[in-house]
C-alpha cells in the first residue's frame, strides 16, 4: 500500500493535532464547496489584531506576513482542531479572535499580493490547540516507545528500539512494520515537528536512528503492534561552554569527543533543561518536584508544559522487571530555563538533527548542569566503575532516544 495514502487516511482517523494537515484537509473542503476563482486563502498565526482599523496581521506558516482587512460582511468560523470539515464550525464574531489563535483567511488577492480583503475568516483557538496538544503528547507517553534503533531484521520488516532506564538496564522492544504502520521521518538539520515529518518506508531506517512508535505492547513489554512510527538520524553532543550570545541564540563548546569548538545554534522551539543540583534524583516525585507542575517553564521564551504519564514499556516508563524508569521521560520532566540561565563553563548536552555542516549544530533539545549523569555513564562503561572526568562517554550509546520527540 503506498505510504503516502496511508499517512494520509490515519492522520484523518486519528485526528492528528497537526494543524497544518488540519487546515490543509479543511481548505481543501472550502474549495470544494464554493471556492471561486480570484479567491486566495492566508494560512497562519494571528500576530495582532486592529479594532479601530478593521485589519488583522497574520504571519503565514511561510514567515510572511500579512494584512487581512475585515468588515461587516467577514464571517467568522470556529473549529476545532483535528475536525476535517466546517459542519460542526461555530459561528463566531471578531472579538472572540485572539492574538495567538490559527486562522485561515479567505478573501479575493489584492493587487499587492500582501492583503487579503476577508470573506471568511477560520479560527482554531491557541487553547484548543494546547489542550489536543496535550492530550496528544499524553496519548504518546502512555502508549508509545523511544530509543536507539539497535537492529532491522529485513526478512521479517522488525525494528528493534532499545533504550536506558536510570538504573542503566537496556529495554529492548521489537516493533514489526507492516503496510498499516504509518512510517515517517524527520527531514535533516532542522527542529522535528511531527507535522513536518515526511512519508517514509522501513528501507530507510537505519541502526543508530532514534525513534518513536505508537501503538500497544504486550504485556512483558518486548513487543509493540505500532500505529505510527517517527524517526530521524540525529547526533548526540556534549561539551563545556565557552562562549553565550544571547542576542543571536548562539553558544559554542568545547565538544567532548572531537575537542573542537562546536556551536550550537538556539531556535524558539528549542527546549533547554536543567539537571538538578546534586545530580541524581531523590524521591518525592522525581526531578522538578516542588517546583510547580514538572516541565512548565519557558522553551526559548515561550510558555510550554510538559505531560507527566507512563513512557516506554509500561507505567511510568518501567517495563515489567526491568529495573526504573526510562531515562527519556525522566529528562522530560527537568525545569525548562532559558539561554540567559546558561553560563560559561557549564556542562551541555544537547541533540540535534544532522546538518550539512558538522561545525554547527540546531538544538532541539539542551540540558546543563549534566556532570553528575555523565560522570555515572563513565563510571558504567570503565572497568572497576571507577569515573574521573566525564570525557569519555559514548554520547550517542548513552543518551540516544533521549531527545527528540514527537511534538509540533
Amino acid at each position: 500500500m503506498n505510504n503516502f495514502m496511508v499517512t494520509k487516511r490515519n492522520l484523518v482517523k486519528r485526528q492528528s493535532i497537526s494543524l497544518l494537515a488540519a487546515i490543509f484537509v479543511l481548505s481543501l473542503g472550502l474549495s470544494l464547496s464554493g471556492q471561486t476563482p480570484g479567491v486566495v486563502s492566508v494560512i497562519g498565526e494571528v500576530k495582532a489584531i486592529d479594532n479601530t482599523s478593521s485589519q488583522m496581521i497574520v504571519r503565514a506558516d511561510s514567515g510572511v506576513l500579512f494584512t487581512v482587512t475585515l468588515s461587516d460582511k467577514t464571517q467568522y468560523l470556529r473549529v476545532a482542531p483535528g475536525e476535517t470539515s466546517l459542519a460542526k464550525a461555530a459561528k463566531i464574531s471578531l472579538a472572540d479572535v485572539g492574538s495567538g489563535d490559527r486562522v485561515l483567511a479567505r478573501g479575493r488577492g489584492a493587487a499587492d499580493q500582501k492583503t487579503v480583503p476577508a470573506l471568511q475568516v477560520v479560527v482554531m483557538s491557541k487553547a484548543d490547540l494546547a489542550k489536543k496538544q496535550e492530550q496528544e503528547r499524553a496519548e504518546w507517553r502512555r502508549r508509545g516507545v523511544s530509543g536507539i534503533v539497535a537492529s532491522l531484521n529485513a526478512s521479517t520488516q522488525e525494528i528493534t528500539v532499545s533504550s536506558r532506564t536510570m538504573a542503566g538496564a537496556p529495554q529492548a522492544v521489537i516493533i514489526p512494520v507492516t503496510d498499516k504502520v504509518m512510517m515517517r521521518r524527520y527531514p535533516p538539520d532542522t527542529i522535528p515537528k511531527y507535522s513536518d515529518a515526511k512519508p517514509s518506508k522501513f528501507e530507510e531506517v537505519k541502526v543508530g536512528d532514534q525513534l518513536r512508535a505508537l501503538g500497544d505492547k504486550t504485556a512483558d513489554g518486548t513487543h509493540l503492534t505500532a500505529e505510527e512510527v517517527v524517526f530521524g538520524t540525529f547526533k548526540i553532543a556534549g561539551g563545556t561552554v565557552t562562549t553565550i550570545d544571547a542576542a543571536t541564540n548562539q553558544i559554542k563548546i568545547n565538544d567532548l569527543q572531537t575537542k573542537k569548538p562546536l556551536t550550537i545554534i538556539l531556535k524558539p522551539e528549542s527546549v533547554l533543561r536543567r539537571f538538578p543540583e546534586g545530580g541524581m534524583f531523590g524521591g518525592g516525585g522525581g526531578p522538578g518536584a516542588g517546583n510547580g507542575a514538572p516541565g512548565q517553564g519557558q522553551a526559548q521564551g515561550q510558555a510550554q508544559q510538559r505531560p507527566q504519564g507512563a513512557g516506554p514499556g509500561g507505567p511510568q516508563g518501567a517495563g515489567p522487571g526491568r529495573g526504573g524508569m526510562n531515562m527519556a521521560d525522566l529528562l522530560e520532566r527537568l525545569p525548562i530555563i532559558s539561554i540567559k540561565d546558561l553560563k560559561v563553563g557549564d556542562t551541555i548536552i544537547m541533540s540535534s538533527l544532522k546538518g550539512a555542516d558538522p561545525t554547527q549544530l540546531t538544538a532541539i533539545s539542551l540540558v546543563t548542569g549534566i556532570e553528575p549523569l555523565l560522570a555515572m555513564m563513565q563510571a558504567r562503561q570503565q572497568t572497576g566503575g571507577q569515573a574521573g572526568r566525564p570525557q569519555g562517554v559514548d554520547l550517542n550509546g548513552s543518551f540516544g532516544g533521549m531527545f527528540g520527540g514527537i511534538g509540533p
